[in-house]
């Protein structure tokens, strides 16, 4: 079977798929779509209470430009200008190709694509199609390269990428089925596996993903701001972010013992009154990220105590059939913000669940269609990572430092510190279009086969000398995984990242001996642990690099001295800086750099038309 391509995608979700889509338009025959499972992935099976989508300003009489959306993109900290600047100058674009494909946003009667706000967006550029937006527009993605003849090759797990002369130049791939390995040849490699979500216990991320983010570092590229995550509320029973009209519906909040005895209110305890801690449910719902901002003072708060309760070995559950603080819960308690919206919503309601019922009755039906009944049960809920906003660095076309190697969706980082909500979408479906177009600009050409013997050799190796009798894969990863979401999530300690560091160095060199499988159906998980344990060892090295450098308290991380928070000023309070990490001669080397400005080029018609028309960039 054929295995030389001009380009090849690894991964089959949104941005993946938004990829090869733009590669088929233009015209592209040589293309290759790498997949462990069709339907598997973050964009096919997460979402929220209507998952958002953000874009430029397509309604009303609010003014907006491109400019002024690429500078709040960039405002947000830690983001380079030039990244910013695409993602606002195709958020148009790249939200109506979804239009056209058949995605139901929602439009007015007069065809206007109408926005709401979303957090940390200070126009109203936010659109849904419903808490499953980014699986509308995989699958109309999906349907789309199909049509077009994309050829995709299912149940073959990407594991290392081929490197010479300091470019990428194919893959080997893990054949699920036959337990084989397969070396394909590419000139063009596009990475879309999402972000690395095993690398934590307590994850909105659909239990469908896992991202293969180690293997791009074990290539030599280098990873940016990769302290800096996205945590929120999130269902443990299913995955699921519990954010907007799940927050506003005013849901009680509970904790338990382990064996879901001994159940208490909580909340109230760390606010200053029933007002104030009403308040701060309703703004988690447009609020939602853990934000350390809001930490001491404001709507995170109701994080930190949720954190509280599970740190001391309790459990945690939202209640929607019962008020919070029963005997006293009035509307008028609440700030005349959270109390015009629920007025204005006609939700002045008596429980939780006829308030979320009339807002958003879909949000309901989600749980429902998972076996879970909100008007019978209560919701386990955990402070979670869901997202990753730092990742694989990259230039304006989302190539990584590795020449022909591109990174685009979750992957990539290019989000910085504070995102607006829904941003993670259009970044996905803009990054998927640079990097098709630059690789559009070179001739289309079958690549060269590679001796990739050493390589195929070493993943047997691994492979077989982990091998034994019994199996500690399974055990082995939820102690890491919770270790590490105690260690290095939202609540960062100091000193313990430095020893947790050491021994995922350690772990790493010594897996063959430490790590077991019992048969070689394990084989996926065992290679899936590897690759998670190389993005959790780039990631503790950026947390602890940041620490020492007196970084303290920024996005969702906040840090700690030995369990007490530091509240003193941040290391790079306005976000002009990007940490790198890179591997370089079996050493990890971190360095830091200014961030890229929003460009200021020439914008005379004629002058970019010619350049245009010549290929110049």
């Amino acid at each position: 079977m054929k295995n030389t391509f001009d380009t090849i995608i690894v991964g089959m979700g949104a941005a993946a798929l938004k990829c090869v889509d733009e590669l088929k338009r233009i015209g592209r025959k040589s293309v290759l779509i790498l997949t462990d499972d069709v339907l598997d992935g973050t964009s096919r099976n997460a979402g929220s209470d209507k998952q958002t989508y953000y874009k430029l300003t397509l309604s009303g009489d609010e003014p907006d430009s491109v400019r002024e959306m690429a500078q709040t993109l960039f405002d947000g900290g830690c983001v380079d200008g030039p990244n910013a600047l695409c993602e606002a100058a195709l958020s148009a674009n790249c939200f109506l190709r979804l239009c056209d494909l058949g995605v139901p946003f929602p439009m007015n009667k007069y065809g206007e694509y109408i926005g709401y706000k979303t957090d940390h967006d200070p126009r109203r550029r936010a659109t849904s199609a419903g808490p499953l937006t980014s699986k509308m527009m995989t699958e109309a993605l999906e349907k789309s390269v199909r049509y077009q003849n994309a050829e995709i090759r299912n149940g073959q797990m990407a594991l290392r990428i081929i490197v010479k002369d300091g470019a990428a130049r194919g893959v080997i791939a893990l054949d699920l089925e036959t337990k084989t390995f397969t070396p394909y040849f590419c000139n063009h490699l596009v990475w879309a596996t999402g972000g690395p979500s095993d690398v934590y216990a307590h994850v909105s991320y659909p239990t469908k993903h896992h991202g293969m983010t180690g293997a791009l570092y074990l290539a030599g590229a280098a990873g940016a701001n990769l302290t800096e995550w996205q945590n929120g509320l999130g269902s443990v029973q299913p995955r699921w972010n519990v954010s907007g009209t799940y927050m506003q519906a005013l849901p009680k909040f509970v904790s338990t013992d382990k064996d879901g005895n001994d159940e208490r209110e909580f909340l109230s305890d760390g606010f200053k009154d029933a007002g104030d801690m009403l308040t701060s449910v309703f703004l988690k719902g447009y609020q939602w990220p853990f934000d350390v901002r809001k930490a001491f003072d404001g709507s995170s708060r109701v994080d930190l105590l949720v954190q509280a309760e599970i740190r001391n070995g309790r459990r945690v559950f939202l209640d929607f059939r019962a008020n919070p603080i029963a005997d006293i819960f009035d509307f008028s308690l609440l700030s005349k913000e959270a109390y015009d919206y629920l007025k204005n919503a006609g939700a002045f309601l008596d429980t939780p669940i006829e308030r979320l019922s009339h807002m958003n009755y879909p949000a309901i039906e989600f749980y429902a269609s998972k076996g879970v009944d909100l008007y019978a049960e209560k919701l386990e809920i955990a402070l979670c990572a869901q997202h990753m906003n730092g990742g694989v660095m990259v230039d304006q076309w989302w190539e990584t430092t590795i020449k022909n190697l591109y990174a685009v969706g979750e992957v990539a980082g290019t989000h910085g510190v504070y995102r607006p909500g829904g941003s993670a979408l259009n970044a996905g479906q803009v990054g998927g279009a640079r990097a098709a177009r630059k690789i559009t600009r070179k001739a289309e050409t079958e690549a060269i086969a590679l001796d990739a013997f050493s390589e195929i050799e070493s993943l047997k190796n691994l492979l077989h000398s982990c091998l034994s009798d019994e199996s500690n894969l399974d055990k082995r990863r939820r102690e890491e995984a919770l270790e590490m979401s105690r260690i290095a999530a939202a609540i960062r300690e100091k000193t313990a990242l430095s020893s947790f560091l050491e021994h995922t160095k350690s772990l790493l060199k010594n897996f063959k001996s430490e790590i077991k499988i019992a048969s070689m159906e394990e084989a996926a998980s065992l290679f899936r642990f590897y690759d998670t344990l190389v993005s959790r060892m780039m990631i503790l090295t950026a947390m602890e690099q940041y620490a020492l450098s007196g970084g303290v308290n920024r996005g969702s991380g906040l840090y700690t001295e030995n369990g007490i928070p530091q509240e003193n000023a941040p290391f790079d309070p306005n976000g002009k800086n990007i940490q790198a990490v890179k591997m370089q001669n079996g050493e990890i080397a971190v360095s830091v750099r200014e961030v890229y400005p929003i460009p200021e080029d020439d914008d005379f018609f004629e002058n970019v038309w010619r350049e245009f028309r010549e290929n110049k960039w």
